[in-house]
């Protein structure tokens, strides 16, 4: 499919225009998962300096592949912000879109006067989503901010790791992932708003917070109770056996028992039924108080067997168990092949892309992958012809700078 590929006649977000002014992660992915399901996105990027994306890990005959998948479902334009011409075009484009998306440090958009009160004076139905590292108001608000850092400050890397090893950090975007999340449902909540006032609002996404609320109820905890909770590696403070053991082969396998006729199964299996008797093995919290006796009984059944054996043993048993999977394993697992989580799509500069599928699935209205990111600019002229401009127009912003 191409960019020209309109979205099914009944995608849910069909008729919905967005901005993606964001960089990166957060903001860019809840603009993806609006266009996933029907929604018109289109990228807007610095004429010389594209969104850092697309240099963002490793690329293919010079094209980056994480942005395959963060671009996909978006048309591609260029415009600089800062020129006349430029924010004169936003403006315009602004008047005929739902939904902006941006992620500058605060007061960046004020400085170009493209602040709260020039967009929705352009557009008083606009919806203008705001991800900042720290949000748009208080004494870090102007600070950088990236997910990293919301994963050390929400006490995420505090709590995870072995207890007597440094905090840690995921390798990956996880606050970035949960705020683009939050984003896109925060935009439909605004939208949602918007059906019965008739006026949009702006959203403030703060990258510290979605990850905090993610983690739990740690601050009721300390309010309450003055609890802090340490890092136990792989093991929980509410429920054992809880953890990965390795089986015979040398791969690896997670249990899980946070439901109590669970656990009883797994002791079951294992061959040790009489710890079901004792007085602690009545709840999770004083299991995991003996998480050493469950976590030998457990882990030497598993360790004289194989992988295969132990994953049959257990759904025979009805009990929680899954294979610890690398990509290799993920690629090839039949339940992800069953549900289509990896799915394919054609692209004009790469051919063939696996990459994963929309979210979720909705039965009558479902999204889809229409096509994967494209180059850097691509969609401009489309875009802006049908906002209204002539040649003249776009020959005269780009001899500005602004294109």
């Amino acid at each position: 499919m191409t960019a020209s590929t309109p979205p099914p006649t009944n995608a849910p977000l069909t008729g919905l225009r967005v901005l993606d002014l964001a960089t990166l992660f957060a903001g860019p992915m809840a603009a993806t998962l609006l266009g996933d399901f029907g929604a018109d996105v289109v990228k807007i990027e610095h004429p010389r300096k594209p969104d850092p994306s697309r240099g963002h890990g490793p690329s293919k005959d010079g094209v980056g592949l994480w942005w395959k998948m963060l671009g996909r479902n978006k048309r591609t334009m260029t415009l600089d912000l800062s020129k006349p011409g430029g924010r004169a075009t936003l403006l315009r484009l602004a008047a005929r879109t739902d939904v902006i998306i941006e992620n500058f440090r605060p007061g960046t958009l004020e400085k170009w006067d493209l602040g709260w009160p020039e967009l929705s004076a352009a557009n008083p139905r606009l919806v203008l989503a705001r991800v900042t590292g720290f949000g748009q108001f208080g004494p870090y608000a102007h600070r950088p901010g990236f997910g990293t850092l919301a994963e050390a400050m929400s006490g995420f890397a505090a709590i995870t790791g072995e207890p007597d090893s440094p905090p840690t950090l995921p390798p990956f975007g996880l606050a970035d992932s949960i705020a683009g999340l939050t984003t896109a449902y925060a935009v439909m909540t605004a939208l949602a708003a918007r059906e019965r006032t008739g006026a949009g609002q702006v959203v403030d996404t703060a990258l510290i917070e979605p990850i905090l609320a993610a983690l739990g109820p740690q601050p009721l905890w300390y309010d309450q109770l003055g609890h802090v909770q340490p890092r136990t590696g792989n093991r929980s403070p509410n429920n054992a056996p809880r953890g990965v053991y390795r089986t015979a082969d040398g791969t690896w396998v997670a249990v899980s028992t946070s439901a109590q006729s669970v656990a009883e199964r797994v002791m079951h299996l294992v061959g040790r039924p009489e710890l079901i008797d004792e007085p602690w093995f009545a709840t999770g919290a004083d299991r995991a108080r003996h998480a050493d006796v469950l976590d030998e009984a457990v882990g030497g059944w598993i360790a004289a067997r194989t992988r295969t054996d132990v994953l049959a043993a257990f759904e025979k048993a009805e009990a929680a168990v899954a294979p610890v999977q690398d990509v290799r394993d993920v690629m090839a697992d039949p339940q992800y092949q069953a549900l289509d989580t990896i799915t394919t799509v054609d692209d004009p500069e790469l051919g063939p892309l696996r990459m994963q599928n929309v979210l979720f699935r909705l039965s009558a209205t479902p999204g889809a992958i229409r096509w994967a990111g494209r180059p850097h600019g691509a969609d401009t002229e489309e875009v802006l012809t049908e906002l209204g401009l002539t040649p003249d127009d776009l020959t005269a912003l780009r001899a500005e700078g602004a294109l």
